[in-house]
């Protein structure tokens, strides 16, 4: 069983993440190696307003963003959408994507990393 106090958990404030824009703060709700060898993140991400992850590729993984709070533009490959509270997005494997807090408040959302390769 694991029982982890919100203090507890591991942060880390990334500026220009990814290439981005400000500082992203991510708070790591499981370790890697809490994972099982599944993947390689669980994350609660704030970005403020104005700041961004930057546009990037995944190779051996797919990433899910599932939004909590805030407005902002998400970008898969050459397409981009709105996002809100309460959606979801996910970029396969050798894609590219990057999202923007376009908002007045803190975009939060759960970034989730999954291998798609078993040799993970």
């Amino acid at each position: 069983m694991l029982f982890r106090h919100s203090p507890e958990m591991m942060t880390q404030h990334n500026e220009h993440m990814r290439g981005g824009q400000g500082t992203v703060t991510v708070k790591h709700l499981l370790k890697p190696d809490e994972m099982l060898g599944k993947g390689r993140l669980f994350a609660e991400l704030t970005i403020p307003p104005g700041a961004s992850v930057g546009l990037h590729r995944h190779e051996g993984d797919v990433e899910a963003y599932y939004i909590l709070q805030g407005k902002g533009r998400y970008q898969n490959d050459d397409e981009s959408f709105d996002v809100t509270a309460g959606d979801l997005t996910l970029v396969d494997n050798l894609h590219c994507h990057g999202i923007e807090n376009t908002g007045e408040e803190p975009l939060k959302l759960i970034g989730l990393i999954l291998f798609t390769a078993p040799e993970k």
